[in-house]
């Protein structure tokens, strides 16, 4: 019944949150302010679905204005988790079927984010060029994802090298986002679903680093990653009682 009734009212918040929003950003349509407002309102459903949703930020890393922000995928409960500590001034990048979704799709267009054609190699590194563009020029700040699809429990995957190659070609550092697992732990019959930690990491110079060396660059970003998130992991498993 719990489950039910959290759907329900979840479902009800998405649409008045795409139809209002999508009004509203008319009169300012694809100001990047408006991801980080939307995405705050999106995450607040983490309370519907009994999650305390803790952030993070280390010094020097809300001081980051103009970078590249990279966080893991790990399935939809990111729209509750990492979508409530959205960066001010960022947009995403996201597929280019997002905005035929129905109501959610015109919302993510208007809020300034950007879309890519995945299938169409050509495209997907113009798109690139136009993050470098809008990094720039607009001085944006870009959240990505850059296993490129969620992990569902897998583990952090493979990193593609997208992020870093944007990083580098604007000279920004890349700020990683860490949120620890929600894979297996929600369970939206139960009152509550325990604690989710997202930690902002501090930037990464990446000046040092030439567009021979991206997959370096990768490499350092997702090792750091792969640690941070199992020492959050740790904690929480730690707390939680057996």
């Amino acid at each position: 019944m719990l489950l039910v009734l959290r759907l329900l009212l979840a479902i009800l918040y998405c649409l008045l949150i795409c139809v209002f929003g999508s009004l509203y950003c008319l009169f300012s349509p694809r100001d990047p302010q408006h991801v980080a407002r939307f995405g705050r309102l999106f995450g607040r459903m983490s309370t519907l679905f009994g999650i305390t949703v803790e952030q993070r930020m280390p010094q020097g890393a809300a001081q980051c204005n103009n970078c590249i922000y990279i966080a893991n995928h790990q399935n939809n409960y990111d729209m509750v988790t990492t979508a409530k500590v959205t960066p001010l001034g960022s947009v995403t990048v996201g597929k280019k079927s997002l905005l035929w979704i129905p109501l959610f799709g015109p919302i993510y267009w208007l809020t300034g984010n950007l879309l890519i054609d995945r299938d169409n190699r050509t495209r997907a590194h113009g798109t690139i060029a136009q993050v470098v563009d809008q990094v720039k020029k607009r001085k944006l700040s870009i959240l990505m994802f850059p296993e490129g699809t969620r992990s569902r429990g897998r583990g952090l995957l493979p990193f593609k090298t997208g992020a870093f190659h944007a990083a580098i070609a604007a000279g920004v550092p890349i700020v990683p986002i860490c949120v620890s697992n929600t894979h297996g732990n929600i369970n939206l019959n139960r009152w509550s679903n325990g604690r989710v930690i997202v930690e902002i990491m501090p930037p990464i110079d990446t000046r040092c680093y030439s567009k021979e060396q991206v997959r370096e660059l990768t490499d350092h970003c997702r090792n750091l990653m792969l640690l941070k998130i199992k020492q959050l992991d740790e904690e929480i498993a730690a707390q939680t009682p057996l």
